[in-house]
């Protein structure tokens, strides 16, 4: 597979440093209400957690792209080093854990392609700053740092300092939702937020394009250059200072929307790293955004570079 993805690198590779979890999905109408109990529900099992979603996904978009993380000394650790290593990323910086287990994601999805998700962290919870100070000379040399919240906070913010200290891009997801400091998004050149994480760091809800830029500027405010606020099929809300506004997205089927912010991170990177100006990086990070959510599972969603730039075409040829 590798041999057969299209490369559009100049020297720029793709570091992301995140987590890594076993998804165990269950599809279903409905997602159960606290204290339901839904029979009826397909079951399956596909390699998750939103670092290694955004790894693969750069990956088979066609980035040049290393994993830093953790896993358990398990079945479930093995198996996810031998996923990445197919699709092309170097695994060299991913640390067996021998004191926790690989982490676990139980997740819901109805008949909508809307989810419902519960994390067991397990190894995940151990990447540490001395993990991050170990890939120092990789994050220092890469073109991309990517990065998301299912780390502990120490490991993200060092990983962040180390990148800006040597003049490296850094994309943060900032997913799961959670508060974070102006010490760490002032390191922070592209924030990706939805709706819920942009609320969230701001305190403005975003209902529309007035609120998304009154939330953008709060951001901006914080030291973020540029900031994209996901809106899922309508697309995505760019700020900074050459552009502000949408970026339309692609109307598709959903099947399950699990991972779709993972894709669109991933291969929003891709593009950025090969030095594709940000307004169509964000077009092509909304395409395999779009494809993904037409597929059940997190990695097994993610499109490859061929794809993505077929159904653009595709697309373009129908408007």
């Amino acid at each position: 597979m590798e041999n057969e993805r299209r490369k559009y690198m100049s020297g720029n590779g793709i570091v992301v440093v995140g987590s890594s979890n076993t998804d165990m999905i269950v599809k279903m109408e409905r997602i159960p209400r606290p204290g339901e109990t839904v029979l009826g529900g397909a079951f399956s099992t596909a390699a998750g957690g939103k670092g290694a979603n955004q790894a693969v996904a750069a990956a088979r978009a066609g980035g040049d792209v290393i994993f830093v993380a953790r896993v358990g000394d398990d079945l479930f650790g093995s198996e996810a080093l031998a996923g990445f290593e197919r699709d092309g990323i170097d695994v060299s910086r991913v640390v067996r854990d021998p004191d926790a287990p690989s982490g676990v994601a139980l997740i819901f999805v109805d008949a909508n392609g809307e989810n419902s998700i519960a994390v067991a962290s397990g190894a995940n919870a151990n990447v540490s700053p001395a993990d991050v100070a170990s890939a120092s000379d990789v994050i220092a040399g890469a073109g991309i740092l990517l990065m998301q919240l299912e780390i502990p906070i120490p490991a993200v913010y060092t990983a962040a300092k180390t990148a800006k200290a040597n003049g490296v891009r850094v994309i943060l997801n900032p997913a799961p939702a959670q508060p974070l400091g102006d010490d760490l998004l002032q390191c922070v050149s592209i924030l990706t937020p939805n709706e819920t994480e942009t609320e969230l760091l701001t305190g403005i809800a975003v209902t529309g394009d007035d609120s998304a830029r009154r939330a953008a500027g709060v951001l901006h405010a914080k030291g973020v250059g540029t900031v994209l606020i996901t809106l899922g099929a309508r697309g995505v809300f760019v700020s900074d200072d050459e552009f502000e506004g949408i970026v339309p997205g692609f109307r598709v089927d959903a099947v399950d929307t699990t991972a779709a912010g993972d894709v669109f991170n991933g291969a929003l990177a891709t593009a950025l790293a090969e030095g594709v100006a940000l307004i169509e990086a964000v077009g092509f990070a909304n395409a395999a955004a779009a494809l993904s959510v037409t597929k059940l599972g997190a990695q097994p969603s993610a499109p490859e570079r061929n794809d993505i730039e077929r159904f653009m075409e595709e697309a373009g040829d129908e408007s």
